[in-house]
């Protein structure tokens, strides 16, 4: 991975220094516009969605992301810095908690 400029570092330490939900929707509201967070909004729907097996078309439809977008995503989730598949099993949406779910909601 590249090294970060300072800039970019403080902004990832201000980001950790967040205590919970609300002072993260504060924080990103005044740092990005509203358009930057649903876009931001979309992408984390679309690992998601892959990660449960989801179709292009399918993610498509739902968060309206161009093909190539949502490819870029399929890519770095299977082979980037590993931050999609880290997020997905420390938010419980890893492959084995997804498959647990849909088990579950069989019983």
């Amino acid at each position: 991975m590249n090294k970060l400029d300072k800039n970019t570092q403080d902004l990832y330490k201000v980001i950790l220094s967040l205590d919970d939900l609300n002072e993260a929707e504060r924080f990103f509201r005044d740092l990005l516009t509203t358009g930057e967070i649903k876009e931001f909004g979309r992408r984390w729907r679309t690992a998601i969605m892959l990660n449960e097996g989801h179709s292009y078309n399918k993610i498509h439809q739902v968060t309206k992301l161009s093909s190539t977008t949502i490819a870029r995503i399929s890519r770095w989730l299977r082979h980037g810095c590993n931050g999609y598949r880290l997020a997905l099993d420390r938010s419980n949406y890893s492959s084995q908690n997804v498959a647990n779910r849909a088990d579950s909601n069989k019983s």
